[in-house]
């Protein structure tokens, strides 16, 4: 039974579709295009994260400054009774002065607090505007993952039929029993059923035959196969 180049033609384009099938069905599924939602997810949680950060760094900063104010305000109050001879005893002018000593270190130290909080703020700021920049970009990725999938799964449902209907022109010049057997080798080896032989070397499993192999190739009148991948051999 001859086996003609016609079956390497054949096993050529079914590669090809096997490859475009697998390129359709991982469009179909979204892989790609979910690969960069979940990270365009993942750059907007960090942003929120930061807003979250920032929003405590503010609720701090509101309650320092109040309380900066009410020490100031205290302050000078007490300033206004030790000057305005309301109080004449010694002792007691003495206390007035300690308490202001006590509010202005604790007023000294809010500040402080404060300034730390701004510095704090300042490079959190800096942290949200490249977050912010970093989710914009993924959003426009997911968006252009998106529009790239739908324009190559176009491309690919057309080289698909462009590829089937080069294999429904090759199959009549196939002998029946010859198909029939490479599509069950097919099956089981991955997808290559026949495969050339070249200066001895099966091209399937790329295993060198034997000068006693290639003879009774030669002299074999039935399909030829190879003796290590039993494949069938175009010679």
């Amino acid at each position: 039974m001859a086996v003609t180049h016609a079956l390497l033609d054949l096993q050529t384009v079914d590669l090809a579709i096997d490859r475009l099938v697998a390129r359709r069905d991982a469009l179909d599924a979204g892989g790609e295009v979910a690969a960069a939602r979940a990270a365009a997810d993942e750059a907007e949680r960090a942003l929120g994260e930061l807003g979250l950060a920032t929003d405590v760094l503010d609720r701090d900063a509101t309650k320092l400054e109040h309380e900066i104010d009410s020490l100031t305000q205290k302050a000078a109050a007490e300033r206004t009774r030790m000057g305005d001879g309301s109080v004449a005893n010694a002792r007691e002018l003495s206390s007035i002065g300690r308490e202001i000593e006590n509010l202005d270190r604790r007023r000294t130290d809010r500040e402080d607090e404060l300034l730390a909080i701004m510095e704090q703020r300042e490079t959190l700021d800096r942290r949200v505007r490249d977050a912010r920049t970093e989710a914009e970009a993924r959003r426009a990725e997911v968006e252009r993952a998106g529009a790239d999938a739908a324009t190559e799964l176009r491309q690919v449902t057309a080289d698909l039929d462009i590829r089937r209907a080069e294999r429904e022109a090759i199959l009549p010049g196939i002998e029946p029993d010859v198909l029939t057997l490479y599509e069950e080798l097919r099956a089981t080896k991955k997808g290559v059923g026949a495969a050339a032989l070249v200066d001895g070397v099966c091209q399937g499993c790329h295993e060198t035959l034997s000068a006693v192999e290639l003879d009774q190739l030669k002299r074999s009148n039935g399909v030829q196969r190879c003796e290590h991948c039993r494949r069938i051999l175009v010679l």
